[in-house]
């Protein structure tokens, strides 16, 4: 009787170690490529790494490697050609005769049962070229993905606002159109009488025509958030920043007490969150969970992502968030860092956040107290205790920048009180017979733009 549910591609991860690359570093790596994998809900039934100083040009491993993945996946190890057999009728008899001979292939109920325990994925932890990945798959007869194309899928996967599904969408497209040259089907093929485009010059141009429209919508979505931005411009803001699955989210729920999605996967955030601080402050402080970051983010989604940034960009404080717990925490927190600097947000004052401290070793624990000194916050985002402190900790941060500065309101015009309680936090009221006389504290900026409104 055979299972009714769908059955879990399984999956042989490839990484190739450059000589600066350590092994500590390499390991690392392809860790983190397992549970990308894993978060597309495959299975991982092997690894496959070669220290080379390059990737081979054919099929990214040499020959010997080559072989070895091929025996977890059913291949024969070679790159076969990819042209077409032009076969005889006598021949085709022949080889139907012949069909139980030792070189056919291994039928799927073999004896031994290995077919089920092949893996049918080759996923390589590099960016890899459409003839690359066409070798591979020759060689292993199995579908072929690299570490780009796995986040582009999960991208496409997470994606829920209308902005990162057409941003998702405009880097599938790129990511798809140039390995558009590796797909079979006579590319060659004339659309239509006279036409003069070949079936695979129209898919490509199809593809042109549908990201220009893409973006198109994006210029104007982008137009309303930067409205958004604007009408925010004088609040006081906060960005969670970090690598990905370091537990933004977690501390999003518990600073803001909003009810957005927390899961223990890669990518689970995908969408830029502006909620208030829990309980409010006033003036009101807003915090924004932003998309993770990781190694080797592709281009066009570092692109494609912008807004996320420009939220950091325009915060008036970054929190960058930490799993402490994670061996290769360092170099995570690099990668933030430097994305970051690459958009001018390293100027943007900031805190280091070691979460999931409740993790740690006695031991681990005096040593990163060691090194980060009193630069860092350690915290858990489960434990109310801590939440509370990082709360007050923001706090004390923009009551430090806030200064106190006396408002009079006409009677003319007291629609304006209403922005003056939204934008800072009134100390003092007093009334006369032309208007309110308001003491009140704020930062510089929400005092300059109050004082304008009453001149």
């Amino acid at each position: 009787m055979h299972s009714t549910e769908t059955p879990v591609d399984r999956a042989v991860l490839v990484g190739v170690q450059f000589p600066d690359v350590s092994d500590e570093d390499h390991a690392a790596d392809m860790a983190e490529l397992g549970r990308l994998v894993r978060t597309l809900g495959m299975e991982v039934v092997g690894t496959v790494t070669q220290k080379r100083a390059s990737l081979a040009g054919g099929a990214v491993l040499g020959e010997g490697k080559l072989k070895e993945l091929a025996e977890l996946t059913g291949g024969r190890g070679i790159i076969t050609s990819g042209a077409p057999d032009r076969t005889s009728k006598v021949r085709e008899r022949w080889a139907k005769e012949n069909a139980e001979s030792d070189d056919a292939p291994v039928d799927d109920d073999d004896e031994d049962g290995n077919a089920e325990a092949r893996a049918n994925m080759v996923v390589v932890d590099h960016e890899i070229t459409p003839s690359q990945a066409r070798n591979l798959e020759r060689a292993t007869s199995a579908r072929v993905l690299d570490r780009t194309g796995v986040i582009v899928e999960i991208f496409h996967r997470h994606a829920k606002s209308r902005e990162a599904r057409l941003q998702v969408e405009i880097a599938r497209l790129n990511y798809v159109a140039p390995r558009m040259r590796e797909s079979s089907g006579g590319a060659g093929r004339q659309q239509g009488k006279g036409a003069g485009e070949s079936a695979l010059e129209l898919d490509r141009r199809k593809i042109r025509d549908r990201i220009a429209e893409l973006k198109q919508e994006l210029v104007a979505i982008g137009s309303e958030q930067a409205n958004r931005r604007y009408a925010r411009r004088d609040q006081l803001r906060v960005a969670l920043v970090g690598y990905t699955n370091a537990g933004k989210s977690s501390l999003m729920r518990a600073l803001t007490g909003s009810d957005v999605l927390v899961l223990n996967q890669v990518f689970a955030t995908l969408d830029t969150t502006v909620r208030a601080l829990h309980p409010e402050t006033k003036p009101r402080l807003l915090v924004s969970d932003t998309v993770g970051f990781i190694k080797k983010l592709p281009h066009d989604l570092v692109a494609s992502f912008r807004s996320t940034l420009d939220e950091a960009l325009e915060a008036s404080l970054l929190l960058y968030v930490v799993d402490a717990s994670d061996p290769a925490h360092e170099a995570q927190l690099e990668v933030t860092q430097s994305v970051l600097a690459e958009i001018g947000a390293d100027s943007v004052p900031s805190l280091i956040l070691l979460n999931k401290a409740d993790q740690l070793s006695t031991e681990k624990r005096a040593a990163l107290e060691q090194q980060y000194g009193s630069d860092a916050i350690f915290l858990s985002a489960h434990k109310p205790e801590d939440v509370a402190h990082l709360r007050q900790t923001i706090i004390d941060f923009f009551e430090q920048r806030m200064v106190e500065e006396e408002l009079f309101i006409p009677f003319t015009a007291q629609a304006l009180l209403g922005e003056v309680f939204e934008s800072a936090r009134v100390v003092s009221q007093e009334y006369d017979e032309t208007g309110t006389r308001l003491k009140v504290r704020a930062l510089p900026a929400a005092i300059a733009r109050l004082k304008a409104h009453v001149a």
